[in-house]
């Protein structure tokens, strides 16, 4: 297993430059806009942080219950897989970077609601490209749905093709 990431970080500049223009009128959004975040390897105690998260932010695209028995398995077997963004003792981000010894797939990335537009999601996936290419990848999939726009502008911004070429087949054990 890799070392743990651990990484605090503050939004800079071209994070507050991609917020939407609405936000520009709520002083509040304004004065918030500022939070420390620690992207860092989930540990099992994150378990309930990251249940509640998805709850709240998960796609509507994930077809498979959330359950702790699950994101258990996923911290234990994968290592260092899953990824948080912590802000104080709360997850407000997550994402998975999975290696299967051939390239990177990165999927159920979720950031709350109130968070989202502060350069979480952009961190998590940088943590995840460091994570990924130290372990040899040279290729990573991201694993979006269709009709999520917000989902797929950022990973577009953050320079990511759509791959018509390949169809995703699914199947429920």
């Amino acid at each position: 297993m890799s070392s743990p990431i651990s990484i605090t970080v503050k939004p800079s500049g071209r994070d507050a430059r991609m917020r939407p223009r609405s936000s520009l009128a709520c002083p509040m959004m304004e004065a918030s806009r500022e939070v420390e975040v620690t992207v860092r390897v989930a540990r099992a105690q994150d378990v309930p942080g990251v249940l509640a998260l998805w709850k709240v932010a998960r796609s509507p695209a994930a077809s498979i219950p959330d359950d702790s028995a699950s994101v258990t398995r996923l911290i234990e077997s994968g290592g260092d897989a899953l990824l948080v963004a912590q802000h104080r003792d709360q997850i407000v981000g997550a994402l998975v970077a999975a290696w299967d010894g051939w390239r990177g797939n990165m999927y159920r990335l979720a950031v709350l609601p109130e968070y989202r537009r502060r350069g979480i999601a952009r961190r998590l996936v940088d943590a995840g490209h460091e994570r990924l290419r130290s372990k040899g990848a040279a290729r990573v999939t991201a694993l979006v749905a269709h009709d999520e726009a917000d989902a797929t502008a950022l990973w577009s911004a953050l320079g990511y093709a759509r791959d018509d070429n390949v169809v995703r087949f699914v199947r429920n054990l």
